[in-house]
């Protein structure tokens, strides 16, 4: 599927553009997007906590720990991911019924809940059941915040407040990563895994109280008929004299909508919405598969396996955190600067090198603290490319692609395809470093060597365009 936009690019937004917006609109949205964020930050949160918490639980029931082996480390990792690829496709789906704001607070409960059972969690099965629960949250908020962040944001600004997402996400697990590490150093063995996970409680609160104050996107609003709400929402996130244009742009696509019926599977029979769904999973399912979450999730696994000591490998664990904040940092710079497709595709390339090196130091180094090193060196180079390229364009991509009457429909399917793929690897990696080690960074390398070919041939690039601007677009590039 050629996706490759041919046609001319609408130009950047200007400094100037970006400027007419006043200082009291531009901190009613950066208020927004910091309370809708906290979902992020709990998404985060709640996936990078587990690489330092396994190792404990690894303990047996004498010592504190859970008597988890290889298999069932993965599958207490997984079993995350697993309800996450569920709560992707109901967290679309609810958000496109409910709206944007009550999916949000919903998913703040789910959170509270998950956080609170796995930190109280008696056994593996108990364990499983609440990891499984915390993951319809992030699989739901990971479809529903970029999402309405988007659909509030301007299009000028529509690439550093979607992306703030992102930010948010690498810094819960940057906190995650720290508070594994001090915990660690602080309160010894035994139940220190229990406190781990119990933190995420109180983001969750601050995120449930935070979006009462929130309004709804206007563009859901419009899309169930109510008009004069969306036009106030506007008023309140948008100068006056910007307002009317904007809303006229989203009545019209609104109503041009109007006869169809309500989103479902049967809109993938059209060929352009069918061929944008497509493309959108396999963005999301092969930014999985550049094994992200296999260092994310299980850094201090590896650098254990390279000779590092427990508290070693969690204390430089934090180093992929701070440095994962500073490449989304950098990437939301970057975004102001270049577009969408040239940042993927860098991004890829780097990936690609990265895990290159990674191999080659289990498998030709000899095991040594240098060795430890050069892994941990090559892990952050990934973690620069991949949190700085293609994380960064990836969940804003998604965010924008898909048209506004099955948006959260379309992004439940693409975000499955992310959790879907998670699952597959979270699974398979700790089977995978225990019986061939380092030669499963080869199998990283080659999946990722041919996503950069593929990308190369179908990523389009949606910088500088209105949402509805981008949809009137892929109508007409796919009406047949």
């Amino acid at each position: 599927m050629d996706v490759t936009d041919d046609t001319p690019q609408a130009s950047a937004p200007s400094t100037t553009a970006t400027e007419r917006a006043s200082p009291e609109v531009c901190r009613r949205l950066r208020f927004i997007t910091v309370i809708a964020t906290f979902g992020g930050l709990l998404f985060g949160y709640d996936t990078g906590v587990i690489s330092g918490a396994l190792p404990f639980m690894a303990l047996s029931p004498e010592e504190g720990g859970l008597g988890l082996t290889p298999l069932t480390e993965g599958v207490v990792a997984s079993s995350l991911v697993l309800g996450a690829a569920f709560g992707a496709l109901f967290g679309g789906r609810l958000c496109d019924r409910y709206g944007r704001k009550r999916t949000i607070l919903g998913l703040a409960v789910l959170f509270f809940v998950g956080a609170l059972g796995t930190a109280l969690a008696p056994d593996l099965v108990v364990m499983v059941l609440f990891r499984v629960l915390l993951g319809l949250a992030v699989g739901g908020a990971s479809a529903t915040v970029p999402v309405f962040i988007a659909e509030l944001a301007p299009a000028e600004r529509r690439g550093r407040l979607v992306t703030q997402n992102e930010l948010m996400i690498v810094t819960g697990q940057l906190l995650a990563y720290t508070s594994n590490a001090v915990m660690a150093q602080t309160m010894g063995e035994g139940g220190v895994w229990r406190w781990m996970l119990a933190i995420a409680t109180v983001p969750a609160v601050l995120l449930w109280f935070g979006m009462l104050f929130v309004p709804e996107s206007p563009r859901w609003l419009a899309s169930r008929g109510r008009f004069d709400d969306a036009a106030r929402t506007l008023g309140r996130i948008r100068d006056a004299h910007v307002v009317d244009a904007e809303f006229a742009e989203i009545k019209r696509r609104v109503t041009a909508d109007a006869h169809e019926p309500r989103a479902g599977r049967r809109d993938l029979g059209t060929p352009w919405v069918r061929r944008i769904v497509i493309f959108g999973f396999g963005l999301a399912a092969l930014t999985q598969l550049t094994g992200v979450n296999s260092i994310m999730y299980f850094a201090p696994t590896i650098l254990l396996d390279t000779g590092l000591g427990t508290q070693a490998a969690l204390t430089a664990t934090i180093a992929n955190g701070v440095v994962a904040v500073l490449a989304v940092s950098t990437g939301m710079w970057l975004l102001g600067r270049y577009g969408r497709r040239p940042m993927l595709l860098t991004g890829q390339a780097g990936v690609t090198v990265s895990l290159l090196l990674i191999a080659f130091c289990f498998l030709v180094l000899p095991e040594s603290t240098a060795r430890s090193y050069l892994v941990l060196a090559s892990m952050l180079t990934f973690l620069l490319f991949m949190q700085g390229g293609i994380a960064t364009v990836f969940w804003l991509m998604l965010a924008e692609i898909f048209p506004l009457r099955l948006r959260g429909f379309a992004m439940g399917i693409a975000v499955f395809g992310t959790w879907t793929a998670n699952f597959v690897v979270t699974l398979a990696f700790p089977p995978l470093i225990d019986a061939i080690g380092g030669a499963t960074f080869l199998i990283f390398a080659a999946i990722n060597a041919v996503t950069l070919a593929y990308y190369m041939r179908t990523v389009p690039e949606t910088r500088g365009r209105s949402m509805e601007a981008i949809e009137s677009h892929f109508r007409r590039r796919f009406a047949t």
